[in-house]
């Protein structure tokens, strides 16, 4: 009952709100409800001002979608908004799951007429088969390798998703266009694309499909490893500022309880002080109490005394001074300042002043500068490029990377052992393919989907290597100059460069174009390693000239960039980025240089000194130094 119940309420949110059955081909406005996409079209035809507004009002909450090319017909008007790729997936996998109920008849014999029990399901057919059609299935030729799954029991077999044309609706949607990068049906390729020159199913595609978002999600694992541990870091880099404001709040506390008792030392020295004083005039005033008492009683005698000698001593004696206050205070005594009172005045306002200027110390926030550096490189794997059979130590000097039916395939030329290798991994395990060459080879590129070209310099060669992946010699072209660097210019044309040189060859190997000089001045020494950019350019890398060129296909400069003083370089491997941008091995670093040739920053954390380059459509970096190449993310 809970399950029926759960599952109900997942079929409310995908349940469409105007015609309240299962979405159709669903669409989310910008408010973010979803309806289906016939249902859109619909409700703008009943709502007059939404049709001369130009927008697409929601039937929930009224607010209104902007229509963005409402210059064709209303009907169209939805087939614009983007489709809610996440509910739809959420509808397919409701309806992914088929029972074995569902599935209980044979639908072969089910088209003959017969009702007989089905026990397998062919995923690729996604069909059920009887025993006996089961047997038929495998034995055909073209269903001999299909997938099938066993129905007994409660087993559930995935049933798979068709798309079909939203314009030809009866049609499934199986090829690709790949110069219009666009999926279409049978009848859309006839009608729209026969012109296109590669036109390939999905299913072929599949491996480097697979591939690339196993990649992907792989790179994205990454990243939000990274983002987590740089968040972590955060905390903790917080929780110590936090811990260290407290400690200098905590310090001017203290000076300020330290102030305090000085003050109070202060306050008890003085008053001690004062009572001393006191004391001494209390003192001083009992003894002179004592001599008034004294006197008086020798008056009172002098009185009552019938002799009148007594009484004429005792006025001498007040006459003579005898008798007087204070006689019996010592000079200095007198003449000292005595203490009067104790106040204390506190100084309010300045206090405050000063509190309101107290500085604790300042927090300093640093910003990683986007324009002047690099985010910090991760190594993702590293390949020992040393074979069984190699006579000495690889010297690898370039490489490239293709994808060959979903393989990801590392190809580099050793120069020491005179030889191209390949390395991939298949069935979880790491393998490995040699091609021995006439001479030592240098600069590698890609040809075509499985075929790069070398050049091997000190035989005067170029050979064509299929990758299949492991490495099969195709064909050798002997050229009239020695070739280290080599990249492909256009289907029908290469550019290499050798001493003092940089030629534009056709495919067999005939120079059709120089360029060495510019205004007279020359451009290259020694043009080991070069590139060609998204706009047809051509990158020259020069060690000796210290610089990076770049030229047209004509051999016209467009830019040169050749630093000195600090930023001087000694270059050596070059690719370009997906974004157009370029890097460039310098030495012991990796630079990165915009697409006009400016400077944006470096890095030494490469994990080798680079010699040769290469980047692939997803920012990869893969860097061949020493006997080693290295799989880099910017992260």
């Amino acid at each position: 009952m809970m399950a029926t119940s759960r599952a109900d309420k997942v079929m409310e949110f995908l349940t469409c709100v105007i015609c309240t059955d299962l979405y159709t081909d669903p669409c989310t406005l910008r408010c973010d409800h979803t309806f289906c996409r016939k249902c859109v079209t619909g409700y703008i035809q009943t709502r007059p001002d939404a049709v001369q507004s130009k927008t697409i009002p929601c039937a929930f909450c009224r607010q209104d979608t902007n229509v963005p090319d409402p210059s064709r017909q209303v009907e169209e008007w939805a087939g614009q908004i983007k489709p809610s790729i996440i509910i739809q997936g959420l509808i397919d996998t409701q309806a992914d799951v088929v029972e074995t109920g569902s599935a209980s008849c044979c639908s072969v014999c089910e088209k003959l007429g017969e009702t007989t029990p089905g026990a397998s399901w062919c995923s690729e057919c996604q069909v059920s088969l009887c025993e006996r059609c089961v047997k038929m299935h495998g034995a055909s030729p073209a269903s001999h390798d299909h997938e099938i799954c066993d129905l007994s029991g409660e087993v559930k077999v995935k049933r798979r998703r068709k798309v079909m044309c939203r314009e030809h609706k009866d049609e499934v949607i199986k090829l690709v266009c790949k110069d219009c990068n666009k999926a279409v049906c049978q009848t859309c390729c006839v009608i729209y694309h026969r012109k296109c020159e590669s036109v390939i199913t999905i299913q072929s595609m599949l491996p480097n499909l697979k591939y690339h978002l196993r990649k992907h999600a792989k790179q994205l694992s990454k990243k939000i490893h990274r983002k987590e541990t740089i968040v972590s870091g955060i905390e903790k880099n917080k929780i110590a500022v936090e811990n260290h404001i407290k400690s200098a709040v905590e310090r001017a506390i203290a000076n300020i309880k330290q102030k305090e008792k000085q003050l109070m030392n202060e306050v008890k020295d003085i008053t001690d002080k004062q009572t001393k004083e006191l004391k001494a005039d209390v003192k001083l005033e009992e003894i002179e109490m004592q001599m008034y008492r004294q006197h008086c009683e020798f008056i009172d005698q002098a009185l009552v005394s019938d002799c009148e000698m007594d009484l004429y001593d005792a006025n001498q004696a007040w006459e003579s001074g005898a008798v007087e206050v204070g006689d019996v205070r010592d000079t200095d005594t007198a003449d000292t300042r005595r203490i009067d009172d104790i106040s204390f005045t506190p100084d309010t306002d300045n206090v405050q002043h000063i509190l309101d200027d107290l500085q604790l110390g300042g927090i300093d926030v640093t910003h990683q500068d986007q324009g002047t550096c690099l985010p910090s490189p991760v190594q993702v794997d590293v390949i020992d490029g040393k074979m069984a059979g190699d006579e000495v130590e690889p010297a690898l000097r370039d490489v490239t990377v293709l994808v060959v039916d979903g393989i990801q395939t590392v190809v580099v030329t050793d120069f020491n052992n005179k030889c191209v290798k390949s390395f991939y991994t298949r069935n979880n395990q790491l393998c490995q393919s040699k091609l021995p060459l006439d001479g030592s080879p240098w600069g590698v590129t890609q040809l075509k989907e499985n075929q790069v070209m070398v050049a091997v310099p000190n035989s005067s060669q170029i050979v064509t290597v299929e990758v299949t992946p492991d490495l099969v010699l195709l064909s050798t072209i002997t050229t009239r100059k020695d070739y280290y660097s080599l990249a492909v210019l256009s289907p029908s044309s290469l550019v290499s460069g050798c001493r003092v040189c940089v030629d534009i060859l056709d495919i067999a190997g005939h120079v059709l174009r120089s360029v060495t000089t510019h205004n007279n001045d020359t451009l290259f020494t020694y043009p080991w390693y070069m590139c060609v950019t998204n706009k047809g350019n051509i990158l020259v890398s020069d060690s000796q000239e210290q610089s990076v060129t770049c030229v047209t296909s004509e051999g016209d400069v467009v830019w040169r960039y050749a630093p000195t003083g600090d930023r001087a370089i000694i270059p050596y491997g070059i690719s370009t980025t997906p974004t157009g941008d370029i890097l460039l091995a310098d030495s012991n670093k990796v630079i990165r240089l915009t697409e006009t040739g400016d400077y944006v920053t470096g890095h030494k954390d490469i994990g080798c000194d680079p010699w040769g380059l290469y980047v692939d459509r997803h920012d990869t970096l893969y860097v061949c130094g020493g006997g080693q190449t290295h799989e880099v993310n910017f992260m």
